[in-house]
């Protein structure tokens, strides 16, 4: 079944943040790459592209938070390595050009920007309280966890522009190696 008009454009805008960022990102893509008519744009989200990019942030960010609410492991580090491995694909996307549609809304645009900055703070510590508690789960004290799942979060940001910059996966694997290196076996 196909889903619904709004629904694809939305998810045609979290794609085009992912490869063009905010200030990219335009409503002729998001029409092209979603199979809308023109009309739909203010039909869908009459307060324009401020709206439409508030969804997309939303979508993705809750996307993120439930795969990582999936994250497990029976110590610390197998919760890090499951973490790094489902971090992997998204580093990955990145050398070949595609970031998080999160981080691109940190980029301040005009008058959206704080409630985009907003909405982008709100959806990494959502991703840091999940990670934590998936560490706290698997035996690291609470205090440990919050800080390691911080880290792991710059890791997986980080690493992106890293990785788009350098055009390889190294900036990753060492990064990755380092947060390794601070979780006893």
């Amino acid at each position: 079944m196909t889903k619904p008009t709004r629904a694809r454009m939305i998810d045609a805008a979290v794609d085009a943040l992912r490869r063009q960022g905010l200030a990219g990102m335009s409503f002729t893509e998001v029409l092209a790459n979603s199979g809308a008519a023109r009309g739909a744009i203010y039909h869908h989200f009459p307060g324009g592209k401020t709206e439409l990019v508030v969804e997309a942030a939303k979508l993705h960010g809750q996307e993120v938070t439930d795969r990582l609410a999936d994250l497990s492991g029976s110590g610390p580090r197998e919760v890090v390595e499951a973490f790094l491995e489902l971090a992997r694909p998204v580093i990955e996307d990145a050398v070949g050009g595609r970031g998080c549609a999160i981080a691109a809304v940190t980029v301040r645009t005009g008058d959206d920007g704080a409630e985009l900055s907003h909405i982008a703070a709100t959806t990494f510590a959502s991703w840091t309280d999940r990670l934590a508690a998936a560490l706290t789960a698997a035996g690291t004290p609470t205090a440990q966890a919050a800080d390691l799942a911080q880290l792991l979060i710059a890791l997986l940001e980080g690493a992106q522009v890293l990785v788009r910059a350098a055009g390889s996966l190294d900036p990753f694997e060492r990064a990755a190696r380092a947060a390794l290196a601070t979780v006893p076996d």
